[in-house]
């Protein structure tokens, strides 16, 4: 009987013995896999090398039909994509990119109070018909309407304009003599690169110009085209009838994913049709950065 006893007092140690050696097993197991180092950039890199090519943005203007350039500017990157780097570095007239600008030196000066201000039209009969009416600073940029602005840079006179180019360092710092006043951004002489534009945008967004906050919060607010709870897209479009061909501007920037993306595009118009896409031409090369 006290064999028996023994006997089964053997089996259930043998037994408690065996659990407790694979249990510290076990945990000795899971132990070293949690300690296990987790890959290095270092492991990464000679695993696999992962190469992020920037798309053929050439391949939109091809498929549009147009010539031109456009550059877009990743400010959390400090990257930049462009299609004909060479025609970005070309100075152009900035037409009615320049509205960015007079707008600001307006309210600056005073010489316009505000974004609502109406200035009674001149009865003159002019090409694009949103132009022949009574209009104000936000509507003249959306319009862009042209006499509006030409007031606006008669009012504020060739010595202050001057001296807020040079301050800001716009395009060549060229507006010509006192006539040229209300058409130097049209015929000349005041250039700017595709580059430089967007130079002048980062200060605009920075808030890097010598103009007040009101100032420039209420232009950054007029050149609002789209906002979504995804995205808030700024510009302001420019068409030159002066040069042959004829040239296109759409600059501006987006801000999208806590990032800033500038961009400058433009494009010989031949036929009105072509207008409509420095804008359109724009949006795609966004899209094939994932943007939009």
């Amino acid at each position: 009987m006290i064999f028996r006893i023994w006997r089964s007092r053997s089996v259930i140690f043998a037994i408690l013995g065996c659990l407790i050696f694979f249990l510290l097993i076990s945990f000795r197991e899971i132990h070293v896999f949690a300690q296990q180092p987790t890959p290095t950039s270092a492991d990464s890199e000679h695993s696999a090398t992962v190469i992020v090519q920037a798309p053929d943005l050439g391949r939109n203007f091809r498929k549009l039909g147009v010539e031109g350039s456009i550059v877009i500017y990743d400010l959390n990157k400090n990257k930049t994509y462009e299609h004909n780097p060479q025609r970005n570095q070309t100075a152009m007239f900035p037409g009615s990119t320049f509205k960015i600008f007079n707008a600001m030196v307006a309210l600056e000066t005073g010489t316009i109070p505000d974004d609502v201000t109406v200035l009674t039209w001149d009865g003159i009969q002019r090409e694009v018909p949103e132009w022949n009416r009574d209009t104000n600073l936000r509507q003249g940029f959306k319009d862009s309407t042209v006499w509006f602005y030409q007031v606006l840079a008669r009012r504020i006179g060739h010595k202050r304009m001057q001296q807020f180019i040079e301050q800001v360092g716009y395009g060549n710092r060229q507006i010509g003599t006192a006539k040229d006043i209300d058409r130097f951004w049209l015929e000349g002489p005041l250039q700017i690169t595709a580059k430089q534009q967007i130079e002048f945008l980062q200060k605009l967004y920075r808030s890097d110009l010598p103009f007040s906050a009101r100032t420039m919060n209420l232009v950054k607010d007029m050149m609002v085209r789209e906002q979504t709870p995804d995205y808030t897209w700024r510009g302001k479009t420019g068409w030159l009838t002066s040069t042959n061909p004829e040239l296109g501007w759409f600059v501006g920037y987006l801000e999208q994913n806590k990032n800033v993306y500038f961009f400058a595009t433009n494009i010989n118009i031949n036929k009105p049709e072509d207008a409509p896409l420095r804008i359109e031409v724009t949006r795609r090369c966004f899209k094939d950065l994932g943007l939009l």
